[in-house]
């Protein structure tokens, strides 16, 4: 009996020690991408509350980008396809430094949304997904359902909705954009949801290792996916909603 009561006083142990790591990861996820969404806002209203420095890649009057501009466009994309190539050679603050700048070059291609918007409806919009996104969040780090089947289907959306908005660049269609607006939410908070319970779980099964090298640039991978879901949110939902200057 007391064999059996030390073994339970043991698990308890150490059932208590992995929630108060996952508590402490989930907060490093959210403090990083909190951090991120903050530099890529700065960066963002800085050049957009300047013609100056947003001539430098768009038009003032009409915000068409120039060469400068498409490659500030797509640079965010190509370098989230660096970063998965090259997490497993960076280190744990490396990877944490390339997120950082990945948010500031984020900012330069959002800065037109401060010419195209009102600053009220940006804030409102903001509110309106910070609440989405907490509440979808939320949700999937405490739902039992298992979601995970989920992930196939919306990387497959995430595929179609890039392969769409570019085509819609050449198109011009209305219908089709409304089109990819709504689609994009839906897909969007669907992996707000999956990402989060992607992160937990993903935590659960490595926290026995106590790797905390791999730990710490799992946390950096996780806020890059959350903060890629909050932007999105936020772009498509400021096309539903958003008061244009």
């Amino acid at each position: 009996m007391a064999e059996f009561n030390t073994m339970r006083t043991a698990a308890g142990t150490r059932s208590a020690a992995i929630d108060e790591g996952l508590r402490a990861h989930m907060n490093k996820v959210y403090g990083t991408m909190s951090v991120g969404m903050f530099l890529t806002f700065l960066v963002a209203w800085a050049v957009g509350s300047s013609p100056e420095l947003l001539s430098i890649f768009r038009d003032p009057m009409t915000l068409q980008p120039n060469i400068l501009g498409w490659i500030i466009m797509f640079a965010p994309l190509g370098m989230i396809f660096a970063f998965g190539a090259a997490i497993n050679r960076l280190s744990a603050a490396g990877a944490q430094l390339f997120f950082y700048a990945f948010a500031a070059v984020m900012g330069l291609s959002l800065s037109w949304i401060f010419v195209a918007f009102t600053g009220m409806s940006i804030a409102q919009v903001f509110l309106v997904t910070s609440i989405s996104f907490a509440g979808l969040s939320l949700w999937g780090y405490t739902t039992k359902k298992d979601i995970s089947g989920w992930g196939s289907f919306l990387i497959m959306g995430v595929i179609g909705l890039v392969v769409a908005s570019i085509l819609n660049i050449f198109i011009g269609s209305g219908a089709l954009a409304f089109g990819i607006t709504i689609l994009g939410l839906l897909i969007f908070a669907g992996l707000t949801a999956y990402d989060t319970q992607n992160i937990k779980v993903t935590y659960l099964q490595h926290a026995h290792t106590g790797d905390s090298e791999w730990l710490g640039k799992a946390a950096i991978m996780g806020a890059l996916n959350l903060y890629m879901d909050f932007i999105n949110m936020f772009m498509f939902l400021l096309q539903l909603m958003g008061n244009r200057e």
